[in-house]
C-alpha cells in the first residue's frame, strides 16, 4: 500500500509540526517560568501598595493634625520668631506695675536650637491682682516668655516689691542658619 500525499500537504504538515513544536518550547522556557516571576512580584507590589497606602494615610494624618497646630498655635510660632526688646517690653507692662525695672539681658546657653535669654525683673505693686493679671498679659505678649520661680514679693507699706527671673524664648538663627546650608550640601 503507497501512501500518496502530495507535497503540498506535506510542506503543510511539517510547517505545522515546527509551530506547534515551536509554541510547545515558547510556553514551556519562556511563559510559564515568566509567569511564575509575574505572580511573585504581583504579589510583591500588592505588599508595597498596602505599606504605601498605611504610610500615605499616616503622612495625611500627620499634615492634618500639623496644620491644625499651626492654624490654633500661630501667635506662639510667631513669638518664637520676635527678637526681644526690653523697652517695648516695660512699655507694653507698665501699666500693671508702679515701676517696672529689667536688669541686663544675659543670654543662657542654647537650649534645644533655641536662644535663651535670662531677665531679672524687680517691680512695685498695689496688689497681687495686678501681678496675676501681668502674668496673662504675657502669656498674649508677643514673645515666649516664662517666669521663673520663686517669685519673691516684700511688703512695703501700702506697695509690693517683688522680684523674678523671666527667660525669653526665642529661634536660634544662627544655629538654624547653620542647619540649612548643612542639609542643602
Amino acid at each position: 500500500m503507497k501512501i500518496n500525499i502530495s507535497r503540498h500537504y506535506l510542506y503543510i504538515l511539517l510547517v505545522s509540526l515546527f509551530l506547534f513544536l515551536f509554541v510547545l518550547l515558547f510556553a514551556f522556557l519562556v511563559l510559564i517560568p515568566e509567569g511564575k516571576e509575574y505572580r511573585e512580584k504581583r504579589m510583591e507590589l500588592k505588599k508595597t501598595t498596602i505599606k504605601v497606602n498605611k504610610y500615605q494615610n499616616f503622612y495625611d494624618e500627620t499634615l492634618g493634625t500639623l496644620k491644625d497646630l499651626q492654624s490654633k498655635d500661630r501667635h506662639i510660632i510667631a513669638g518664637f520668631d520676635n527678637i526681644f526688646n526690653p523697652d517695648r517690653f516695660e512699655k507694653q507692662h507698665k501699666t500693671y506695675f508702679s515701676s517696672l525695672s529689667l536688669s541686663k539681658i544675659s543670654k543662657v546657653e542654647d537650649e534645644n536650637e533655641f536662644a535663651v535669654y535670662e531677665v531679672n525683673t524687680t517691680s512695685r505693686i498695689s496688689s497681687p491682682t495686678n501681678f496675676y493679671n501681668f502674668l496673662d498679659a504675657v502669656n498674649k505678649s508677643d514673645w515666649i516668655i516664662g517666669v521663673n520661680f520663686p517669685i519673691n514679693f516684700k511688703r512695703d507699706g501700702e506697695m509690693i516689691d517683688s522680684s523674678f527671673t523671666m527667660k525669653v524664648y526665642c529661634n536660634n538663627k544662627d544655629s538654624n542658619a547653620t542647619a540649612s546650608k548643612s542639609e542643602n550640601k
